[in-house]
């Protein structure tokens, strides 16, 4: 286990962590015709919408409740009140995220007493459901955001097995699948293809692929998500044969799923690498009681390949991380599995992830000290945000992209990285940075020390 170096700084220099409640707004994202609705002032709402807007480069729904120095001061549950009021008579959301800031936390507002009210008020919108979560964004970052939200969703949207009259396994080709917020919606496009393969009927909560994948719509505008799973979809969890459970953060969620459904789990801390995807794939072919198909065996096979192409380049590389604690466990995984030492990993806050860790120590802190720790290990590649493009520069070093946000980059929440070709396509990117930089195994040119001396 990795020993946890705490912050020792009493500002960010450089700051890595994105917020909980952007976090908590990307899981409303993936339910259907949802509306995230942040309790605090406009500027909060703004920045997020910005982020998201970078890194997805489509047009983002989010709400705000507006606080400003009167309600900030006197109160604010009335802005609540009428906001949800507001979403529900002007575009008929079937989810509302109700998602607070660091302002309504330290206002002390409860957003649970704020909701009753709400629907005492206007029970004419009970058919809308309203899922509230705290997610102070002074503690905790994007994933322990992400997955408050989806336990909250789990907690208000999906019916107990006596409630709901749900029976696990009445549906035999039904899995439930729990994704971190580490996976893309490219990664989700691949999880539900495997799913699929083994003709199982991959139920996703939430599903930001289907929201955020980047295509086209028939309709000019929409105020509300498109695409994700619907509210209804929920109610069948109970009826499924499994969950899957993908990464460590989501471990809260998939205890009250399993608590109020009896729908056996499986959990994985990544699915990236040869051996996390072999013990994914031998749990699909149990679950689905089906012979791995041909077209995965062989994607298997490519994979090997690679690693036997890359190892040259991969094997002792000094690598430094910086991302969210699911991220970084995937990744010193993944890179230690090909002979890569991870000699600085800086992460934005503790997460369950951390405590999993197989390295000597990792930094709670922000991308100055990764770039210190960096230096002084000799690392000779980067792996992190768009932020850390300009440490990259200052050391340079070749940049990885990963996690959020990816401003610089088009197409970055596409990428795939799990399965066995996005765990190909890894090698390949990363051997390739590498052999860019340093021209591993190149041979020198050869200079005649008499040519020199004429």
């Amino acid at each position: 286990m990795a020993t946890i170096i705490k912050r020792n700084k009493a500002l960010s220099v450089s700051p890595l962590k994105t917020s909980q409640p952007l976090g908590a707004a990307l899981a409303f994202l993936g339910i259907n015709r949802s509306m995230p609705m942040m309790h605090g002032s406009q500027g909060c709402t703004a920045f997020a919408k910005v982020m998201f807007v970078r890194h997805f480069r489509e047009p983002i729904p989010l709400q705000t409740t507006a606080m400003e120095q009167v309600s900030t001061v006197m109160g604010a549950d009335e802005n609540i009140v009428e906001g949800l009021k507001t979403l529900c008579s002007k575009s008929a959301p079937e989810c509302i995220g109700l998602v607070t800031t660091g302002l309504s936390e330290t206002q002390g507002t409860d957003i649970h007493r704020a909701v009753k009210e709400f629907r005492r008020k206007y029970p004419e919108y009970g058919n809308t459901a309203v899922v509230p979560v705290n997610t102070p964004d002074y503690v905790g970052s994007l994933e322990s955001g992400y997955a408050a939200a989806v336990r909250a969703m789990v907690e208000t949207l999906v019916p107990s097995a006596e409630e709901g009259g749900t029976l696990p396994g009445r549906r035999r080709r039904q899995v439930n699948v729990l994704p971190g917020p580490s996976l893309t919606p490219g990664d989700l496009e691949t999880l539900k293809e495997l799913l699929e393969a083994f003709e199982l009927r991959p139920l996703l909560l939430p599903d930001i692929a289907d929201a955020l994948d980047g295509h086209l719509t028939p309709n000019d505008f929409n105020p509300l998500t498109i695409g994700g799973t619907p509210v209804s979809e929920l109610q069948l969890m109970g009826d499924s044969i499994a969950t899957l459970v993908i990464g460590p953060s989501m471990g809260r969620a998939a205890d009250l799923l399993k608590e109020k459904s009896g729908v056996p789990d499986y959990r994985f801390d990544s699915l990236l690498g040869l051996d996390a995807v072999d013990a994914f794939i031998h749990t699909l072919s149990r679950i689905a009681e089906r012979p791995v198909p041909a077209k995965i065996e062989r994607q298997r096979a490519q994979l090997q390949d690679a690693m036997v192409d890359s190892h040259f380049m991969l094997g002792q590389a000094r690598v430094a991380l910086a991302g969210e604690p699911d991220e970084l466990l995937a990744m010193t995984t993944f890179l230690q599995g090909m002979g890569a030492e991870v000699v600085a990993a800086v992460t934005a806050a503790r997460g369950p992830a951390i405590e999993k860790l197989p390295i000597a120590e990792v930094k709670v802190g922000d991308l100055e000290d990764l770039e210190q720790m960096a230096r002084a290990a000799g690392a000779e590649l980067l792996l992190g945000n768009s932020h850390l493009a300009a440490t990259a520069e200052r050391l340079g070093l070749p940049l990885q992209r990963m996690g959020f946000p990816q401003y610089d980059l088009v197409g970055g929440y596409q990428r795939v990285w799990i399965g066995y070709r996005g765990s190909r396509q890894a090698m390949f990117d990363l051997a390739n940075l590498l052999l860019a930089n340093h021209h591993h195994h190149e041979i020198k040119s050869y200079r005649s020390a008499l040519a020199q001396g004429a």
